[in-house]
């Protein structure tokens, strides 16, 4: 067969470079972008920033997606708020004593934020796009626009732990509940019985390594997005609250500056499953989601009420992204550590003051005694 000698890129026909740039994954394809002006030129194009965000996200097929994307600036720009991570390198080591204690010149707007800019935020202003790949395959694919309750219910949403919880939200699109199953047809392996896999806990280290989470938050006035997930599980916990169930932990570090004093909290986000059937009761091992949730949570481990919440997660839009995982586990990694350290000193503080309560009665009654007899 006779091959053609090609002196350029440049002189390759446009529709032939468009088919080899359509085939290519996000990174690669931004990295071609840079290889030459005939390739930076069609990669452009917004159909092949839609192939990708497809492959990757597959909610954004929706129509309404569609729309969503394009009004916000398009599927290229999308991608590139929403692939890299978000990470917050300025997770410090607080000390208790100055993380509880707020500056004498915070007032309460300074605490609730500027409440100009608070105004201009509407809960309806934000939608959740939520995919769920299980060992690379899609699962579930959700859209939520809005945020639930806080329309018609300003001050307990304001006031109130702010929380969503997709499975319990009215799924408008779909006809069934909004639950999610996993089976062996899935990629699962079969489970005897429970108590083979407590033991073994081949199923656990099968869903911890095969479970990605995006959670992207858009905002609609602004035009910004952000996925808030890790991709993959920060943490979890085997066998709670019952023998059958499962909790995932996914989320980020967000910027609070000038609302919390830490100046950063946590974006957690909850999947649980629960085995519905093992392979002892004659049907293939299954699994469903019980919760898919998000709250924010701050350095002393209280959660954060809706008013704060809102502003958190815009400004959580501009934040710094990063490509590099590794970056993103270790930013989350920080903060429960100073987290921890955090509960952990807060604990001997309460000890010193009951010891402190238990010896003060315990003179009082003694001096009592003492001035009786």
């Amino acid at each position: 067969m006779a091959v053609v000698p090609v002196e350029s890129i440049a002189s390759l026909n446009s529709d032939l470079l468009y088919d080899i740039l359509r085939r290519l994954d996000g990174p690669t394809l931004a990295s071609a972008a840079c290889t030459c002006a005939s390739f930076s030129s069609i990669s452009k194009e917004e159909s092949l920033w839609e192939n990708v965000c497809s492959s990757v996200w597959p909610s954004t097929n929706r129509e309404d997606v569609k729309s969503l994307i394009s009004s916000t600036g398009g599927f290229r720009k999308f991608y590139a708020d929403c692939f890299p991570l978000i990470i917050n390198k300025e997770v410090g080591e607080y000390q208790l004593s100055s993380y509880l204690e707020y500056p004498d010149d915070w007032t309460e707007a300074k605490y609730y934020g500027d409440m100009i800019e608070f105004e201009s935020i509407s809960p309806s202003d934000f939608v959740s796009i939520v995919d769920i790949r299980f060992k690379e395959k899609p699962i579930c694919s959700k859209v939520l626009c809005g945020i639930p309750n806080a329309n018609g219910y300003d001050e307990w949403f304001y006031n109130c732990p702010f929380r969503i919880d997709l499975l319990s939200c009215a799924d408008r699109d779909d006809n069934n509940d909004g639950v999610v199953t996993l089976s062996v047809s899935d990629g699962l392996p079969p489970i005897t019985s429970m108590e083979r896999e407590k033991k073994d806990g081949k199923l656990w280290q099968e869903l911890r390594d095969g479970l990605l989470l995006s959670w992207i938050i858009v905002n609609k006035k602004i035009k910004q997005s952000a996925n808030l997930a890790s991709w993959i599980s920060l943490d979890g916990q085997r066998h709670w609250p019952t023998d059958k169930d499962f909790v995932f932990r996914f989320g980020s570090v967000l910027s609070a500056k000038d609302i919390f004093p830490s100046q950063v909290v946590q974006c957690i986000l909850i999947m649980k499953f629960r085995v519905v059937h093992t392979e002892e009761e004659g049907v293939q091992t299954t699994l469903k989601t019980t919760e898919l949730s998000m709250q924010l949570e701050d350095m002393e481990g209280a959660h954060v009420n809706g008013r704060n919440s809102l502003l958190i997660l815009k400004e959580a839009l501009s934040c710094r992204r990063s490509k590099n995982y590794s970056e993103v586990l270790e930013s989350c990694l920080i903060f429960s550590k100073v987290q921890n350290k955090l509960k952990e000193e807060k604990i001997k503080n309460e000890s010193r003051l009951d010891t402190l309560c238990i010896l003060s009665g315990i003179v009082a009654v003694m001096t009592f005694w003492y001035y009786v007899f």
